[in-house]
């Protein structure tokens, strides 16, 4: 445990928190996360959340901005249902970037492509429709969060694991939360 990983674990706790309560302080506090994260895996050689992160800093200025324009109630945007055909596609381009993203890093010394990979790439959609607004976005989180802690536990990354294991439990009180808001409206 490295005082980088704490103070980025620290603040991804704050932003998603942030996140679930529909306040878009959550963005820029993300973003000073993400680039604390970004640095760590450089670090430990895990390219492909090093690129993740860097999408995610660029996720976190377009969240800001969807989030804080417009008109449409707490937060500038409401809280929308992703439509079956954003789903599919999503999770279709999802699928392939993490094929893409896999096969791109097998040329590297990254510690471990295929679950880097896969898990970059459906943390990326995730990420878009939590900018968006999505409620699913939750659901996808809940399952890609849940991964990470297994994956991170089998690297010894014991506080981003935990960290991880926090965030599922956000991830399930912010679709709660979501779904609610969605009805209120």
């Amino acid at each position: 445990m490295t005082p980088l990983e704490l103070i980025a674990s620290a603040l991804g706790v704050l932003a998603v928190w942030l996140t679930v309560r529909q306040n878009p302080l959550c963005w820029p506090i993300g973003l000073v996360m993400v680039a604390l994260y970004a640095w760590f895996f450089f670090e430990v050689r895990l390219y492909a959340q090093v690129l993740l992160n860097g999408v995610f800093a660029a996720m976190q200025l377009y969240g800001w901005w969807q989030w804080t324009r417009g008109s449409g109630g707490e937060g500038g945007r409401p809280v929308v249902g992703a439509t079956v055909m954003e789903i599919g596609i999503g999770l279709l381009v999802a699928a392939l970037g993490s094929v893409g993203l896999g096969l791109l890093m097998t040329h590297t010394e990254a510690a471990y492509p295929w679950p880097d990979a896969t898990l970059t790439a459906f943390s990326l959609l995730a990420q878009l429709w939590m900018a968006l607004k999505r409620w699913q976005c939750w659901v996808l989180w809940i399952v890609v969060d849940v991964l990470y802690v297994a994956f991170f536990i089998f690297q010894e990354y014991w506080l981003t694991a935990g960290l991880y294991g926090l965030f599922t439990g956000l991830a399930v009180m912010g679709l709660r939360e979501w779904r609610q808001a969605r009805v209120a409206q």
